[in-house]
Formats: C-alpha cells, sequence, structure tokens
C-alpha cells in the first residue's frame, strides 16, 4: 500500500483543511503510543514548530487525541478549552470505526453540547483517526 503523506495525499489534504499554518502555535492532549506519529509531523511541518504541551500563552489550536476508555469527554473538551484563544479551535481526534478506543459520534455529539460547544465536519487525515473540529458557538461568544 503506497504513502498517503506525499503531495495531493489524505494527511497533506487533511492539514490543508484542517487550517493549520505556519506560526500557529498547537497545543498537544491526550499523547499515547497509539497516535499517528507521521500525522503529528505533518502537523508540526504546516506550523514549522513543535506543538507545546504547557504553552505560556494563548494557543491557535489544540490537537486533543481522545479514546473511548480515556474518561469523561465532556471533562476533557473543557480542559481544552483552558489555553485555547478566543478564534482558535478544537481538534478532537478520535479513532475510526472499528479500531480500538472508538468513540460513537452520539457521544461526541452529546459530549460537545454539554460542554456548550459546536461541531464542524469532520475531516479526513489518517487511516486510523478522524479529525472533527469543535468550537465555541458564534452565539456564546460576547
Amino acid at each position: 500500500m503506497g504513502s498517503s503523506t506525499g503531495p495531493g495525499g489524505k494527511k497533506a489534504r487533511g492539514i490543508v483543511a484542517m487550517g493549520l499554518k505556519q506560526g500557529d502555535v498547537v497545543q498537544e492532549l491526550g499523547w499515547d503510543s497509539d497516535v499517528d506519529e507521521s500525522l503529528r509531523d505533518a502537523i508540526m511541518d504546516a506550523i514549522d514548530a513543535e506543538m507545546v504541551d504547557d504553552p505560556l500563552e494563548a494557543v491557535d489550536a489544540v490537537l486533543l487525541w481522545w479514546r473511548d476508555d480515556d474518561g469523561d469527554l465532556v471533562d476533557g473538551l473543557v480542559d481544552a478549552l483552558r489555553d485555547l484563544g478566543e478564534a482558535g479551535c478544537v481538534w478532537l481526534m478520535t479513532p475510526k470505526v472499528g479500531r480500538a478506543g472508538y468513540v460513537d459520534a452520539a457521544d461526541i455529539n452529546e459530549a460537545s453540547a454539554t460542554a456548550g460547544l459546536s461541531l464542524a465536519n469532520p475531516v479526513k487525515v489518517s487511516d486510523d483517526w478522524l479529525a472533527q473540529k469543535v468550537v465555541r458557538p458564534r452565539s456564546g461568544r460576547r
């Protein structure tokens, strides 16, 4: 099977769809040995920097790796907002259907609503992981 990370590949298109660009500060939460390292590398290439885990300033995006057994997703989403700038978003990374740790879409919808957040369309970025954009609702901003 060929690589999907080259020009025009799934990961390259996914990073573009995520809107991450050079100079963005991205916080990474929930990293473990099962994450897609080539996706992480593609993100760091796009932002031309390492991702941070304990930022000194507000971040442009949070990459939140989440599995079914990671606990309460509402708490995870609320925690992800702690260092997020007002215009930023959370990229919720969950294993795809059939993969270990899969999180049901209904659970993601419910957790997002309970946390007072809105979901955007998912982005295909990896063979094993799905990226779901989570944002503060515009009507809730003051």
